[in-house]
């Protein structure tokens, strides 16, 4: 085998390695996170608690003073 091959085979091999490992954190990644939650973000404009309530209100009561309050848009 020529140096060239040579080099070209531990450069590829080196890659596909690499790569492998990058998809196994990945999958590993994926598996130990929790799933992303849908419930909304709401801020209580009377005295700034901040909590979440389920995707399907509009507008939530605030836990601490009983505030309707919208939801914090980002």
């Amino acid at each position: 085998m020529s140096i060239d091959s040579l080099l070209l085979a531990y450069v590829v091999s080196l890659l596909a390695v690499l790569g492998a490992l990058a998809l196994y954190s990945e999958f590993r990644r994926l598996r130990i996170e929790p799933a992303p939650s849908e419930d909304r973000l709401f801020r209580c404009e009377a005295c700034a608690y901040v909590y979440t309530d389920d995707a399907d209100v509009e507008r939530s009561r605030c836990p601490q003073c009983g505030t309707l309050n919208t939801q914090i848009s980002f």
